[in-house]
């Protein structure tokens, strides 16, 4: 099963802080020479006095080092997205400071450099906001609906459609669990949920599926969901020892109703034997019986054991 790997922010503060300030990035620029990246108002005041790198020492520019250094709203976005509150703080600081300065403010400065964006028209998310997402049933991927959608057979398609609001730090999982109690779905089958035609990560929040996934929240985010049969693994009753398997890897004395067919069984029939049922034929030393898949007999040395099929079920004889 995975498990989730959570990445402390400490962690990543050496590619997110800048080595002149120390703070946080702040309108990011990279040096074109080196890709090294600062706040630009740090960069900037210092290549007044110097014209190399200050984490490398390369040259910028032989005259002019402005011409060497450029906006990186990628990175900006990555910082503003990990780091919680830097956008909202560093909003409200722009705007104490064009409502303390107004003869400062540029005119043709966008609504970012004054400080008038709120979060949700940059698109970041807190963990305790409140996001409204859509819940339809999966009906298939685009090219097998492609078919229907020629056919105009389209009127039943957002009949199933159900509306949320949920906080954003709201898991996958929860969802799932959520419309597993909903439809009373049973147990031997999973809930699986999928944004367009992939399917999420358990440990995917709301906040992680906005981040993702090319939704700018023009809308409820829409997702959907599937019922399919949950596959169990057969776990053995005891660890295998490398004396209990052979070349074909299985044990020894396994039961062979796995491997034939029984002769007075139909070929159709299952080849696991039911619980209730004992196996066929005695058994003798190093034979055990096959209970769910799994065989809790206890192996006898390979020199001494070998295997006889009687009726289509195996047992071991001394030599």
């Amino acid at each position: 099963m995975h498990r989730t790997t959570r990445i402390k922010i400490t962690e990543l503060n050496p590619h997110l802080m800048c080595a002149l300030c120390g703070g946080y990035f702040i309108d990011a620029t990279t040096i074109v020479e080196c890709l090294h990246s600062f706040c630009k108002t740090c960069i900037v005041r210092y290549l007044e006095t110097n014209k190399y790198c200050p984490m490398c020492d390369v040259q910028v520019h032989k005259t002019r080092p402005l011409l060497s250094i450029r906006s990186d709203k990628t990175l900006q976005d990555i910082v503003y997205k990990l780091v919680p509150g830097l956008f909202k703080d560093e909003m409200k600081r722009r705007r104490e400071f064009y409502a303390a300065y107004p003869v400062a403010e540029v005119p043709n400065g966008s609504n970012e450099d004054r400080g008038e964006v709120s979060e949700q028209d940059k698109g970041n998310l807190t963990d305790d906001e409140i996001v409204s997402l859509s819940i339809e049933f999966y009906e298939g991927s685009r090219e097998e609906k492609k078919g229907t959608v020629e056919n105009g057979d389209l009127e039943k398609e957002k009949n199933g459609v159900r509306f949320l609001r949920c906080p954003a730090a709201m898991t996958v999982m929860h969802l799932a669990k959520f419309l597993r109690n909903k439809m009373d779905v049973p147990s031997k089958y999973k809930v699986e949920v999928l944004y367009e035609d992939e399917p999420l990560k358990e440990y995917y929040t709301l906040m992680d599926i906005a981040y993702i996934y090319p939704w700018r929240r023009n809308g409820p985010l829409p997702l959907k969901y599937r019922v399919q049969p949950a596959c169990k693994r057969l776990k053995l009753s005891q660890p295998v020892t490398p004396e209990s398997v052979n070349t074909s890897g299985a044990s020894e004395c396994e039961s062979g109703s796995d491997k034939a067919p029984s002769p007075a069984a139909p070929a159709g029939a299952s080849s696991l034997p039911s619980p209730a049922a004992p196996a066929h034929g005695s058994p003798s030393a190093g034979t055990g019986t096959a209970l769910n898949g799994t065989s809790n007999c206890h192996p006898l040395p390979p020199a001494r054991c070998r295997k006889t099929t009687v009726n289509g079920s195996a047992a071991s004889a001394l030599t």
